[in-house]
């Protein structure tokens, strides 16, 4: 892009340099043109009659032409290269127009009333809106958000931002007791009923267990059994046992009044209120709490979580299917339709737009208008002054042209005045 631009800037500046040097040559053969009628109207007669007026024109002519010329080329350097006083202006006073050109965009452009008329003339609220409700400009959009946000992240201190993560992550962590939280935890679930489900698939599976180890189970009491008990009376006790804890397995899963399930409540809301309330407890989950900060792996966790963030973002932010950049198009599209729709989300978001102006122009003009004036200070002054030729010349060659003609037809009337009189 950068050569694009570069190529694009180098082709206008050779075609404003062919017109230029057109016009000039235009310019310059019409004073060569009107010196020559002005020789020939000298040498034909004696100043009388017709050939006195065409000598009046040319002899004007000149003047105006070479008066025009001089104006002209002062602006840029010294006529014929001779240090005429109040020649070569522009180089000569080239930081002195920097200055006045900044001045003059921070008192004419740079102004809160101006910007203001031209914001609500704009009524960016509305057009925004409009623009946003299509689809194909939500998802340019939140590309170019996506741009940005991978853009900031490249150029952000990646030490510093994680530092700062890891450090609040640990005052967060050791803000936060430890064990009143896992009581509060605790009685969430049991208002919940979460303890019961979880109570339910604990019997359930041991149940399971149960059936599925029946064998080994039965082998184990075979081998623990004394030799003189016969086998039909293990296989009599062993049937019983399992069929007993089978059934009160089953009990306490089906039955959530179950006097086991109340003593399990009990016991788990007494101990919820301990950690709350213990100090012992509360200063034990400290203890624990600040193990588990000092272990290397959760150390490095911790101080891994910035860049693991920062490459999901990146990720996310080009991806165009990622579901960030999805949230985004459809958050974008959705603005632009409640902003198409409610004029006081307008108003505000017109507000907003000139109050930020606002402020922009009111900190910032005069750092504009510095600008302006460094930058002009900076360039060199012969090259300062080919530029503004380049860019202003061929239009002002045009002077040069009607002077000669405006000289002449001056030449012409004072002329005729002088020979009626």
């Amino acid at each position: 892009m950068p050569a694009l631009v570069a190529t694009t800037t180098d082709s206008l500046d050779e075609q404003r340099s062919r017109d230029l040097r057109r016009m000039k040559t235009v310019a310059t053969g019409l004073l060569v043109a009107v010196a020559l009628v002005f020789v020939a109207a000298r040498a034909a007669g004696d100043g009388g009659g017709w050939l006195g007026y065409v000598e009046a024109f040319a002899e004007a002519a000149m003047v105006g032409a070479l008066a025009d010329w001089f104006a002209v080329t002062a602006l840029f350097r010294h006529p014929l290269g001779l240090p005429i006083p109040h020649t070569a202006i522009i180089p000569r006073r080239k930081d002195q127009i920097g200055q006045s050109l900044g001045q003059f965009v921070q008192d004419n452009f740079l102004t809160e009333e101006l910007l203001n008329e031209r914001l609500e003339r704009a009524r960016v609220g509305a057009r925004l809106g409009d623009w946003l409700a299509h689809p194909a400009n939500a998802l340019r959009a939140s590309a170019a958000a996506g741009d940005v946000i991978r853009g900031a992240l490249e150029v952000v201190d990646d030490r510093a931002i994680g530092g700062s993560i890891e450090g609040l992550v640990e005052r967060r962590i050791r803000a936060t007791p430890v064990a009143p939280l896992v009581g509060r935890a605790i009685d969430l679930a049991v208002e919940n009923g979460h303890h019961q489900r979880l109570l339910d698939a604990t019997m359930t599976g041991l149940g399971n267990f149960l059936d599925d180890n029946r064998h080994t189970f039965r082998e184990r009491l075979q081998t623990e059994s004394p030799w003189w008990v016969p086998e039909s009376i293990d296989d009599r006790i062993f049937d019983k046992i399992f069929t007993g804890v089978h059934r009160f397995l089953d009990d306490v899963g089906r039955d959530h009044d179950h006097e086991v399930r109340r003593s399990i409540d009990q016991r788990v809301a007494g101990f919820a209120e301990r950690l709350r309330d213990d100090p012992e407890l509360v200063a034990k989950g400290e203890e624990l709490k600040e193990e588990l900060l000092a272990h290397p792996d959760v150390r490095a966790w911790i101080g891994s979580l910035w860049g693991e963030v920062k490459r999901s973002l990146e990720t996310a932010a080009v991806d165009a299917d990622s579901e960030l950049r999805r949230r985004m198009t459809f958050s974008l599209s959705q603005l632009g339709e409640r902003l198409r729709s409610d004029p006081e989300l307008q108003s505000k978001v017109d507000r907003w737009v000139a109050s930020a102006g606002g402020y922009l122009v009111s900190n910032y003009r005069h750092e504009v208008a510095n600008m302006i004036s460094s930058t002009v200070e900076r360039w060199d002054a012969a090259s300062t002054s080919a530029r503004l030729e380049l860019q202003v010349g061929r239009d002002l060659q045009f002077i040069r042209i009607n002077g000669t003609v405006v000289g002449g037809l001056a030449g012409v009337l004072i002329h005729a005045l002088t020979t009626l009189s």
